[in-house]
């Protein structure tokens, strides 16, 4: 039954399609082969899985009208299908890809008329808004693009807006002029971080006055952030560039609202490291206006408030081009004028005038660099000294220069020697003849408060010798009376920086110095002498004031009166500046021959409390003393003290000093008690020195057995690796005076301190270090002494292997003729108990 109905409605539909065959031919497109999607097409009518087979088998067998055909029937039959108009406006945009909007106008607004059918339903699906659009692109209708663009913003919700806005924008480039202008308006109301592509647009647009003012806006807005990374500085470039190039398309007019010089200013005040480019960027402002007088006017106020040299730089060279482009029209319109024959005395005038103008702008740059200069520190002495220079001779200026700078440093703050400025004014009157001004300004240096003491000092010294230049001695010798006034007994700090230079100028040392060396040289002798007493009641005296005063008691036969002072002067100082004193006064005392008892006591004061590393050159002086006037005996018991009294780096050559003395006065077996104490408290180091010489005054006395004995004490300071030479001497020593016992004890020694020192952890870091000390001298002794010594080294292998003996190389005292030569001694002898030296000489 379901089957005869499905067959009866299917044939009544092919009936009525035949019936409006007339009417609608494109039914004919309807084949037999199509009666199953039709028949599945009307079984499931509200279905659009029937209509995507239908559309499919099409697509595969059916023509491109077929296609269209049933596309167009599943629309219609359902119009809420957006899969099914999604397919069909893909397919009709694809059948107009590549044709001509303008040869095609008619097709093109075929697809249009389907679009606006789909968005009656559909007008909030995105996508069909962006097919729609994206096609209407294509198309030369702007109004009609437009008026769709709005049309999507409305229906859809403004989540959907970006998709829509990135079309949109796209037909803002393409359309341009005040319709690109008033799309970005628009999206900038949602888009506000967008506002530097906005920027760009209304420049591109020549919209320069709405640039400014969106350039404003972006500066006053405190939040906003560059989404190029800009910093606030670079969009203010941007718009101060923007003005000078565009300066004759911007409406400066009041109701437009922009005021370029104000904003300029404004951005000058803000970055105040980049004033020297926004003066410039100012000027040039006026110069594209034409308004070359006000341009002028900014140069100059831009060069006279510059605060650092670079920004004046920048600005002066901009004013000296400008200067020299208006020069340079000047003389090529003043040519042209006289190659036609005529001639402009007011245009020649003008030219003139302009040069004079270049040129004292030319001239005022060094002025202008030094007021930079001021400007950053107005405290700085050095730039005011170069300021008087630059005036040259120009006297009215310079007093206004020293006037100026006085009243602009603050003396606290000076940078550079303030009181050179004074002295320096002060010369300045002087080499005009005019004393008694350079002596006024002299009297109001000497009351300025300045940094430091010194500097006061210094001002009277220099006032001094202004006195003295001009040959007034008594002036001079007053104004240092007056300097170094002071209570008679001061107790005033002389660093105590809470009082005034003023208040401490008394205890100068550099003052008193100047004051006593003007009186010796133009007073008496009894004048210097109370003001060096003077000196030493103040306690200001140095260790130059005791030897200076000294002298100058000595030079005047005051002999005793100068020991005085050296004495007073060692109340005054310790070690190590008493050294110095010490040595001066001994040597002089000495020199003097006052009493042998005297100098005995002043040498006990000098060593007392003496610094070991001073103690060597006085306990010389004092056992030198000892033996030229004293006893030999008593200048050995100071030179026995001075071994325990000096310091570690000079007590070997003090011992090697006591030694020599003592062998020279009292023979060589005098030294051996100095020689034992030497040996037990210095350093193993120096201890082994000490040793061989010890060992070899023995020998030359013939002490053999002393000598090998102190040999056997020295070894246990010296490795064998890396104190080669000991065992060297000793094996010589007894290659010479010993025998095969003593040759054999000295090996087993030798053996003992090598396991010693293997054993020792803080020896071996130092095994590397001997050892290549060791290889460099050997190196650099040579190959003649390497051959001498395996010369050695082979006859005392030939001696060792001597079957029995020992055959010496000498006939010393206790040499080889105790022992039978080799050839009188049996071949065939053996002694068991004698040690392979083979095996020891490899062994080294």
């Amino acid at each position: 039954m379901p089957g005869t109905l499905l067959a009866a409605r299917s044939q009544r539909h092919h009936a009525q399609v035949q019936r409006t065959s007339a009417s609608e031919p494109d039914l004919y497109l309807i084949s037999s082969e199509d009666t199953i999607y039709e028949q599945d097409v009307l079984r499931d009518p509200g279905s659009v899985k029937p209509w995507l087979s239908y559309i499919d088998a099409k697509q595969q067998q059916g023509s491109m009208y077929e296609q269209a055909f049933v596309m167009e029937r599943a629309c219609k039959q359902l119009p809420r299908s957006y899969k099914l108009w999604k397919m069909y406006l893909d397919f009709r945009i694809k059948h107009m890809r590549g044709r001509n909007p303008a040869a095609h106008r008619s097709e093109y607004q075929k697809v249009n008329s389907l679009f606006e059918r789909a968005l009656i339903l559909l007008n909030k699906m995105p996508r069909i808004w962006e097919m729609y659009l994206s096609f209407l692109l294509q198309q030369p209708l702007v109004t009609q693009t437009r008026r769709s663009f709005d049309r999507a913003l409305r229906a859809l919700p403004i989540t959907q807006h970006n998709r829509i806005w990135k079309l949109y924008k796209a037909f803002a480039r393409s359309a341009s002029g005040d319709t690109a202008v008033k799309i970005w308006s628009r999206y900038m109301q949602i888009r506000p971080e967008n506002a530097e592509s906005y920027i760009e647009l209304l420049i591109e647009m020549g919209q320069y006055t709405e640039a400014i003012k969106r350039y404003i806006e972006l500066l006053d807005n405190p939040r906003f952030q560059s989404k190029e990374g800009k910093s606030h500085f670079q969009l203010w470039a941007e718009m101060i560039e923007l003005m000078v190039s565009k300066a004759k398309d911007i409406n400066t007019s009041a109701h437009a609202g922009i005021n370029v010089d104000s904003i300029v200013r404004s951005g000058i005040e803000r970055f105040p490291d980049q004033k020297g480019r926004l003066w410039a960027g100012l000027a040039t402002y006026w110069i594209t206006k034409g308004n070359f007088e006000k341009a002028r006017d900014v140069f100059e106020e831009g060069i006279t408030t510059a605060m650092t040299v670079r920004d004046f730089t920048l600005i002066f060279d901009s004013y000296v081009e400008f200067e020299e482009s208006i020069i340079g029209n000047l003389m090529e319109q003043a040519a042209h004028r006289s190659a036609n024959g005529k001639i402009n005395e007011d245009a020649d005038f003008d030219v003139d005038l302009r040069m004079l103008r270049f040129e004292q702008l030319m001239d005022r740059r060094p002025f202008l660099v030094n007021d930079v200069l001021l400007r950053q520190n107005p405290n700085n002495v050095i730039e005011w000294e170069k300021r008087v220079a630059l005036w040259g001779d120009n006297k009215v200026e310079i007093v206004e220069t020293y006037t100026a700078a006085i009243a602009a440093i603050n003396p606290k703050k000076a940078h550079g020697k303030f009181h050179d400025l004074w002295v320096n004014y002060a010369n300045f009157y002087e080499k005009g003849g005019d004393l008694d001004t350079a002596r006024v300004i002299f009297d109001k240096a000497v009351k300025v408060p300045f940094k430091s003491v010194s500097e006061l000092a210094e001002t009277w010294c220099e006032w001094a010798e202004m006195e003295l230049r001009n040959e007034n001695f008594d002036r001079a010798v007053g104004v240092m009376a007056k300097a170094t006034q002071a209570p008679k007994r001061s107790t005033v700090d002389y660093f105590d920086e809470n009082l005034s230079p003023q208040q401490r100028v008394h205890k100068s040392w550099k003052l008193w110095s100047f004051y006593v060396d003007l009186v010796e040289s133009v007073g008496t002798l009894e004048e210097t002498r109370k003001i060096y007493e003077r000196i030493f009641e103040l306690r200001i005296a140095t260790p130059q004031t005791v030897v200076n005063y000294a002298n100058l008691l000595e030079e005047n036969k005051y002999f005793e009166e100068s020991f005085k002072v050296y004495e007073r002067g060692l109340d005054l100082f310790s070690y190590p500046v008493a050294f110095e004193l010490w040595n001066l006064y001994l040597t002089k005392a000495v020199d003097r021959k006052i009493g042998i008892e005297r100098l005995r006591d002043l040498f006990e004061q000098a060593l007392d409390g003496c610094p070991p590393k001073f103690a060597k050159v006085l306990y010389l002086m004092y056992g030198n003393l000892e033996e030229e006037r004293g006893l030999a005996r008593h200048a050995m018991r100071i030179y026995e003290r001075a071994t325990r009294a000096v310091s570690d780096e000079d007590r070997f050559e003090m011992f090697n000093f006591y030694i020599t003395k003592s062998a020279s006065n009292f023979g060589l077996t005098s030294t051996r008690p100095i020689y034992e104490r030497a040996i037990a408290s210095l350093p193993d180091r120096e201890a082994k020195d000490m040793c061989l010489k010890f060992a070899e005054m023995e020998r030359r006395l013939g002490e053999i057995d002393i000598a090998r004995t102190i040999y056997g004490h020295a070894s246990q300071f010296c490795d064998p690796r890396t104190n080669a030479d000991f065992w060297q001497k000793w094996e010589a020593f007894e290659v010479q005076h010993g025998n095969e016992d003593t040759f054999k004890e000295m090996l087993r020694i030798k053996r003992s301190v090598q396991a010693q020192y293997n054993t020792d952890v803080n020896f071996i870091a130092s095994q590397a270090i001997a050892r290549g000390q060791q290889r460099a001298q050997e190196g650099a002794q040579g190959d003649t002494e390497g051959k001498e010594r395996a010369d050695a080294m082979a006859a005392l292998e030939r001696q060792a292997r001597a079957p029995m003996g020992f055959v010496a190389a000498s006939t010393g005292p206790e040499g080889g003729d105790r022992f039978p030569p080799v050839d009188q001694q049996p071949s065939d002898t053996v002694n068991p108990d004698a040690i392979n030296l083979d095996d020891d000489m490899d062994a080294e």
